[in-house]
């Protein structure tokens, strides 16, 4: 089993980016007083070794979200990624976002020997969620990459959502991923040392569609803090990603995930 675990770094950052807003306002902490929320979690999955892998490994990631109280939000997602809401009035939702990566070798898996590491590091950017139906969220991110790679993704995802009882909430919706081909050479391209290494043909990826798929979660609120998931997840690689002679040659464009989830929401003040 593989586990992993939230970057400090990447929350200090949204932290700071959160603090020099902070000082065009008034009071001792300006923009930073009042209510808070901070949403700590854990999912456990079985998803593919890795993207655009056939294989699959059981493997765990955190779960964290913070912002300033508002309106009780109508709906979040485990695909979520940590997040700190700069704009939040229930109905729009705005701020900064992170993903962690972790990195990635041969001592992986045998399909990526012969192929360049991709060291560890993170994705940082922005989100922005509405509701188009008061049962529809739709949320996109858009990102950079920080070490990992130099290039841009981009997520958007629909879910409607519906309440069975007061305490489970059944959900789901498409989702779509697109990336700047820096991020597919990082993860999918192959060059010309890299092909004789591996025995890969060569491929050098341009930018575009990464995939699209759909989810699905039935959700459990336990206590008013605390929430359990259970979720399941397909997409299908598509575009630049598709193309890779990794993918073609040693994975598989069809991706699975199952998993379930749990989190616990704290709220402060400053």
């Amino acid at each position: 089993m593989r586990f992993v675990r939230a970057n400090p770094v990447v929350l200090a950052a949204f932290i700071l980016g959160a603090a020099s807003v902070a000082e065009a306002g008034e009071g001792a902490f300006g923009w930073l007083s009042g209510d808070w929320y901070l949403t700590v979690g854990a999912t456990g999955l079985v998803a593919p070794d890795f993207e655009g892998s056939k294989s699959y490994i059981l493997s765990a990631e955190p779960i964290i979200s913070l912002g300033k109280a508002g309106p009780a939000a109508r709906f979040t997602s485990r695909n979520d990624n940590i997040s700190l809401g700069l704009i939040d009035d229930g109905g729009v939702r705005a701020g900064l976002t992170g993903k962690i990566l972790f990195s990635r070798d041969g001592d992986d898996a045998d399909e990526l020997r012969g192929l360049d590491p991709v060291r560890w590091g993170g994705e940082a950017g922005g989100f922005f969620e509405f509701y188009p139906l008061d049962w529809v969220r739709a949320r996109a991110e858009l990102r950079h990459g920080i070490r990992a790679h130099s290039g841009f993704v981009v997520d958007i995802a629909a879910d409607a959502f519906y309440d069975v009882t007061p305490e489970v909430r059944i959900s789901g919706g498409p989702r779509v991923s697109f990336a700047s081909s820096d991020y597919f050479d990082a993860y999918y391209g192959v060059d010309a040392e890299e092909a004789a290494a591996s025995g890969l043909g060569r491929y050098r990826p341009g930018g575009g569609v990464k995939s699209a798929g759909l989810g699905g979660a039935v959700t459990w609120k336990v206590t008013e803090p605390m929430t359990a998931s259970l979720f399941g997840e397909y997409s299908r690689l598509m575009g630049p990603a598709a193309d890779s002679s990794l993918v073609k040659e040693r994975g598989s464009r069809d991706q699975f995930t199952i998993g379930v989830s749990t989190t616990y929401r704290f709220d402060f003040s400053m």
